[in-house]
């Protein structure tokens, strides 16, 4: 597209060296271009509204007014979110532009509300609108406006995973359907003479509402500690799974402080006979190359494996498999045994995802299945939240 073309110089020039800083100005390009175009569009609808008297059309510019409100919000967020790490906040300002982007939500359900008072009103008391070619193209006109907007937001947004920007990328395409229902009233009124101004204006209502509920529950989610960027991270743990002495990787949590702020900890299984200043050796530039790369802060945790004799290891593969045919399906990790002459101790952790309940059902099975496989199998286990799978 030409005009991200343009940003792309824009932003090389003045856009520093930083991440951060680059960042910053790609946010600041897209939040000004979201204020230009959606003040524009206001006018053009409200002087629609105004010649015509259609409350449908007088009720989508108010909400492309709401629209640049919130591109101004946006614009503010991500300028303070690439502010410096304080005593007080050493993780820094990153999430800054969730509470931009909350704000974007809750302007747009502010206004949700007020167009189905309006809708509601023009239902009751419905008004015939005068129609005119002119304003039908202007109409059509702010349609492309909004498609061009989806697509700016987008290809400024994403890459940056600027939360606020992307969810104005959604309420453009709402947008483009609230306006095209505006035409189709216009149309409806001029061809067939049907009053449906007050209908569609209530349709609208319920289209932006729709829009600033989805902002509202994916913004609060992240803020919230929701499902982490799984992209991000299964590149972290393929990087991790590719240094020596790495034989499995288990409870890999990633911490989300802000778009582009990640902090993460990973626990990595060794051979348990293995140089341990070797294999810290290994940690240590494990660590380093991944910030390097990833401009992710990584803590590693070793976990030492003993390897186990052809019984213990038909065990082992025995209660994986159980597990992996578990509804949820699950992992086991950190699995040792502790031989003994009448009973030989299997211990290991088992990974359960956040919302499960049935850890002593699903610890009794698997002390089960083992005894099933050797009647002095003892398993004490351990349940972990899988915080990322």
């Amino acid at each position: 597209m030409l005009y991200t073309r343009l940003c792309e110089k824009i932003v090389s020039r003045h856009g520093g060296d930083t991440e951060a800083s680059r960042r910053e100005a790609w946010g600041t390009v897209g939040s000004l271009t979201g204020i230009a175009a959606n003040l524009l569009l206001s006018f053009i609808k409200f002087a629609v509204g105004l010649s015509t008297g259609s409350v449908a059309a007088t009720a989508d510019a108010a909400n492309n007014l709401s629209d640049a409100g919130g591109s101004i919000m946006s614009l503010a967020s991500v300028r303070l979110a690439n502010r410096h790490e304080t005593d007080s906040n050493p993780f820094g300002f990153g999430r800054m532009e969730y509470l931009g982007a909350l704000g974007v939500g809750v302007l747009i359900v502010i206004m949700g509300i007020e167009l189905f008072r309006s809708g509601i009103e023009g239902i009751l008391h419905p008004e015939a609108a005068a129609f005119s070619w002119l304003s039908l193209g202007l109409m059509g006109f702010s349609i492309l406006v909004k498609v061009w907007l989806y697509f700016v937001y987008r290809r400024i947004g994403k890459p940056i995973q600027n939360t606020a920007l992307l969810a104005a990328a959604k309420d453009s395409l709402s947008d483009c359907i609230a306006t095209g229902a505006v035409i189709v009233s216009m149309l409806l009124e001029k061809c067939f003479g049907w009053q449906v101004d007050g209908y569609i204006g209530l349709l609208v209502s319920l289209l932006v509402f729709y829009a600033g509920f989805e902002v509202l529950r994916d913004t609060v989610n992240r803020l919230l500690g929701g499902k982490p960027d799984h992209e991000l991270g299964d590149r972290l743990i393929a990087r991790v799974k590719s240094y020596p002495y790495v034989q499995g990787v288990h409870d890999f949590v990633m911490h989300d402080y802000g778009p582009g702020r990640c902090m993460a900890s990973i626990h990595v299984e060794v051979p348990a006979d293995g140089s341990l200043v070797a294999m810290h050796e290994v940690i240590d530039q494990m660590e380093r190359d991944i910030y390097a790369e990833f401009h992710v802060p990584l803590c590693v945790h070793m976990d030492p494996v003993a390897e186990p004799d052809a019984h213990i290891k038909a065990a082992e593969d025995a209660l994986r498999a159980y597990l992996a045919q578990y509804d949820p399906p699950m992992t086991l990790h950190d699995f040792r045994f502790v031989p003994g002459e009448k009973q030989t101790n299997l211990i290991f952790d088992v990974d359960a995802p956040p919302s499960f309940r049935g850890q002593a059902a699903l610890g009794e099975q698997l002390k089960a299945q083992a005894r099933a496989l050797d009647a002095r199998f003892h398993c004490i286990i351990r349940f972990d939240t899988n915080y990322y799978n």
